[in-house]
């Protein structure tokens, strides 16, 4: 007997260790279910967490739970250092996310959040390349429920545009799944590589997730229309998903350092003139992910841990702006800096938590950036990138300025606009003072993450000349911000929505699609009328060439008719009157 592909005793003696994307998926259902019911409701969302903590504890190194499908063996779970360090990243990601949204009473969003972080650990744990398809088409279909959530004007249209974009990665992961099976015999999610088309396929599949430049422009466009706590839950798994699939799948190839610089430095530019501020927090997601694509595609082991160990602190640091935005977002209405200002008389909690989360983003030192950033830097230097490496400088300067500097100034300082309101509900302070300290915590004790990354990591952060560089850098950054600031010359920000890549297709695109409808249209027209005409031409031909006969022939079968009937009349009859 076998359950879950292994021997039914080895899964005793494992512990009954399970994937820990099932637990989310019943908390799910769980959730609807209860949907009536707001106690058990949280009792569950709360559950669900904590359950999968206790769950992951228990996995080890090696542990496996394969199921056979079509004379298929897929890897439900496979367990390493890897995939346990992005399964304690997302755990603790959904545990804050779901306490920030403990005061939101909408069932679809509850159960949608709990799919998404299922389906984001069932990927991390995959162990072939059909189990991470599946999973990726999940996170695709949950994460686009959390924008169309946001029920806002334009929520529809960047769901749709946004679940569009996924769909075709998932098509261009099953493309290259597909032939990578056909040219290999191997399901088996590691290695990957560019040498086949299969492994481009995947990689641009994974690019998509991920924000490479030109198909980036669903996070600045969907994460914004989403609600307070969906946003939350938006920047901690689909980006970090495509970021392991790249450590995994594609380690140390070269295109990745160019492609990740770029993705660091085209964003500060938007970010600058960008008014509403949760769009500014997507484009420096796109400029933080960049940095961890550098370290994916330089491939040394100081580079991968770089890479893994920022996108850890990324998705507390991150979350953490988003929760401070979004608390903003519930008491003011809005995010839109220039309408902003003053806030921190009403909401100092928040406020201070924003302070820790601008001052991790922007890698000071003390905080979990400093001590991620610097890894990926250092071994960039080492890898001899001078030129990128300056790139790279110039994006750390940059994201001190749009994200470190302007959302806590226009948030929370500036002018004084005015508005008077009530600090943050409680549930969502617990989590932003909980995502706070994680910051400051890792910033302080950097060997607690060290020692959770897949490859060994002996490097001191906070040397003399490390300080005092960074420091440096961060001061003469703050310095041209005072000075374009106070000059007028520092960009106004625009008040309309800025298009970048997504130009291409939203200004265009509507105009695209109704001239080839209605080219489709009219041929279709046409093609019709050409049909009637023949099939009426066809009908006034067989009318002249046989409508005599047709016509004597209707008259013949009349008249037997008639005489049958007459036949059988006088036999009945003659029968009667004998």
């Amino acid at each position: 007997m076998r359950t879950g592909g292994l021997p039914l005793p080895a899964l005793i003696d494992a512990g009954w260790t399970i994937p820990p994307s099932l637990i989310f998926l019943a908390a799910a259902i769980l959730t609807v279910l209860f949907a009536r019911s707001r106690g058990l409701q949280r009792a569950v969302l709360i559950g669900a967490p904590i359950a999968g903590l206790v769950n992951l504890v228990s996995l080890e190194p090696g542990s496996a739970w394969t199921w056979s499908v079509l004379e298929l063996e897929l890897v439900q779970l496979r367990v390493d250092r890897l995939s346990l360090l992005f399964g304690l990243l997302f755990h603790i990601g959904a545990a804050l996310g779901i306490v920030y949204a403990l005061r939101v009473r909408d069932t679809m969003q509850h159960a949608a959040a709990l799919v998404y972080a299922g389906c984001a650990l069932g990927a991390v744990f995959a162990g072939d390349l059909i189990t991470l398809f599946l999973y990726w088409e999940g996170m695709a279909l949950s994460s686009a429920l959390l924008v169309w959530a946001g029920r806002k004007p334009g929520s529809s249209g960047a769901g749709l545009r946004y679940l569009v974009m996924h769909l075709g990665s998932g098509l261009l992961l099953l493309a290259g799944v597909l032939m990578h099976y056909r040219a290999t015999g191997s399901l088996a999610f590691d290695f990957i590589g560019t040498n086949a088309g299969a492994g481009w396929l995947m990689l641009a599949a994974f690019g998509i997730k991920c924000g490479f430049p030109f198909v980036h422009t669903w996070i600045t466009d969907a994460y914004p229309r989403s609600t307070p706590s969906g946003t939350v839950f938006l920047s901690m798994f689909t980006t970090k998903v495509a970021v392991y699939a790249l450590a995994r799948g594609f380690p140390g190839t070269e295109l990745l350092v160019p492609i990740g610089t770029a993705m660091a430095l085209f964003p500060i530019f938007y970010a600058v003139i960008e008014n509403d501020l949760r769009r500014v927090l997507g484009y420096s997601m796109i400029n933080q992910i960049g940095f961890m694509v550098v370290g994916i595609g330089i491939g040394t082991e100081l580079a991968l841990a770089g890479a893994v160990a920022h996108a850890f602190n990324e998705v507390i640091f991150k979350g953490l702006l988003f929760m401070t935005m979004g608390a903003v977002l519930l008491r003011a209405g809005h995010a839109l800096g220039s309408d902003l200002g003053g806030l921190y008389r009403s909401m100092p909690v928040t406020t201070a938590c924003c302070i820790v989360g601008a001052a991790s983003i922007s890698a000071f030192p003390l905080a979990s950036g400093f001590v991620s950033k610097s890894l990926i830097m250092t071994a960039m230097l080492e890898a001899g990138h001078g030129w990128l490496w300056l790139g790279l400088l110039f994006a750390s300067a940059g994201v001190f300025h749009h994200a470190g500097i302007k959302i806590p100034y226009f948030a929370f300082f500036s002018h004084d606009s005015g508005l008077r309101t009530r600090e943050a509900p409680p549930c969502m302070l617990a989590a932003m003072i909980a995502a706070a300290f994680g910051c400051l915590l890792i910033g302080m004790r950097p060997d607690l993450l060290y020692a959770l990354l897949p490859w060994p990591v002996e490097y001191a952060p906070y040397t003399y000349a490390h300080v005092v560089a960074q420091l440096q850098l961060l001061f003469f950054s703050a310095l041209a911000f005072a000075w374009l600031k106070l000059s007028g010359v520092y960009p106004t920000e625009l008040r309309s929505v800025n298009l970048d890549a997504d130009w291409l297709y939203r200004r265009h695109g509507p105009a695209l699609a109704r001239g080839v409808l209605g080219a489709t249209l009219r041929g279709a027209a046409a093609y019709d009328a050409a049909l009637a005409r023949v099939r009426a031409g066809a009908r006034r031909t067989v009318a002249e060439s046989f409508g005599t006969a047709l016509r004597l022939a209707s008259t013949g079968q009349a008249a037997l008719l008639v005489g049958a009937l007459l036949c059988g009349y006088v036999l009945l009859y003659l029968y009667a009157s004998a």
